[in-house]
């Protein structure tokens, strides 16, 4: 048996710890450091640690455990009043990316002739990727900041929501168009059946959950052990059954437990959880995926102009959508650039693409590049964007 995987535990919370405290001395969000820790373990810098599946697998249980707390910390009341204008957000924050993302591609890219698909599915590829949103970036920067439920956190965290689903069908329709085997019917479908399932599934566990908690004052531990277990399988189902993603899932149990009258027992133990070992091997995990790529003059300008697009597009997009739907210039602000970090959503993207045939292997260097940057800025500019006298919260 290689127990290797114990000595790069081992490296990985001892560098997040060290740059995490490191970055707040300097007034940055711990979570920077906790990134920059997995850059100079990986093969970007020191290739001390390696991202083996068990660490793979602990990560992606970590970025779960951080959006069921999200879920379970969420003013639900608030987030219902911010519905209508998360969608806008959303949709407004899908397309200016798309067309940004394609316009771009359009400018630099001549087209990969051993692909088997068009020049125009490989440049709207390109545009998909900027469509994505990683939340948990944003997430873990807010309860730092302790802005998760504001106005502005609640809007973050349904647009990011409705973003993955938006993105999803984005997805499935260009895929559907390079490999005939994918059913764009068939994913509508299955993405209308996961809230169909949420719902019933959801107050069902919540009715019989409240009701025992209530009831059961004693052996507190026992809720947060069927607590994790629900979080854990609606992930599953949700991910496996709906091919939605299991983030989604983790969050939205994270909501039907909020309102039980020991979410705060329960909110308090999983922070522990995360803090002690999910958490930093999350965002560690991030960095080790990242290598360098061999860059020419053209692949340098084209992910220069790439990072540049993919900012702006967000936070103009969000923005606009935020400002239709009555939020204050700050606010819009707030809401833009928490949707900023593409993370590893936008990597499991590129990567599916690259193997249905849409996107040649020279333009994963610049997409990797723009999904580091992005995901390391996106925490510094939130700090920026939430300072001020007067909150507005």
């Amino acid at each position: 048996m290689n127990y290797d995987y114990l000595f790069f535990i081992a490296l990985i919370l001892i560098f997040t710890k060290i740059l995490g405290l490191a970055t707040k001395r300097i007034n940055l969000p711990q979570v920077v450091g906790a990134l920059a820790a997995g850059l100079i373990l990986g093969p970007a810098c020191l290739n001390l640690v390696q991202e083996t599946e068990f660490i793979s697998e602990v990560s992606e249980l970590g970025v779960i455990v951080l959006m069921f707390t999200a879920g379970l910390e969420t003013d639900i009341g608030e987030l219902k009043k911010c519905g209508k204008a998360s969608f806008v957000i959303a949709l407004i924050g899908v397309i200016v990316p798309l067309l940004g993302g394609f316009g771009v591609a359009a400018m630099f890219s001549e087209g990969d002739p051993t692909l088997p698909t068009s020049l125009f599915l490989q440049n709207i590829f390109i545009g998909i990727i900027l469509t994505a949103t990683s939340v948990s970036i944003t997430v873990e920067t807010l309860k730092e900041l302790g802005k998760l439920s504001t106005k502005a956190g609640n809007a973050i965290l349904g647009a990011a929501l409705i973003d993955d689903i938006l993105g999803i069908i984005a997805l499935t329709v260009v895929t559907s168009l390079a490999d005939s085997s994918v059913n764009i019917l068939t994913v509508l479908l299955k993405i209308l059946g996961f809230f169909v399932f949420a719902a019933l599934f959801g107050f069902l566990f919540h009715k019989l959950f409240t009701k025992w908690t209530d009831r059961a004052e004693e052996a507190m531990h026992r809720h947060c052990i069927m607590s994790f277990a629900f979080c854990l399988l609606f992930a599953y189902v949700s991910e496996e059954i709906f091919n939605v993603a299991d983030i989604t899932g983790a969050f939205l149990a994270g909501i039907l437990i909020s309102t039980s009258s020991k979410n705060s027992y329960i909110a308090s133990r999983f922070d522990t959880l995360s803090y002690l070992l999910l958490s930093p091997v999350f965002f560690a995990s991030i960095g080790l995926k990242v290598t360098l790529p061999k860059m020419t003059g053209s692949i340098i300008a084209f992910s220069v102009i790439l990072l540049l697009v993919a900012v702006l597009t967000k936070i103009i997009g969000c923005a606009v959508g935020a400002k239709m739907c009555k939020y204050t210039n700050k606010e819009s602000i707030q809401i833009g650039i928490g949707m900023i970090s593409r993370g590893e959503v936008a990597l499991i993207v590129a990567s599916n693409g690259s193997r249905v045939g849409l996107m040649s292997d020279k333009l994963f260097g610049p997409v990797v590049i723009m999904v580091v940057i992005t995901t390391v800025i996106t925490p510094i500019l939130l700090k920026i964007a939430f300072k001020s006298k007067k909150t507005t919260a």
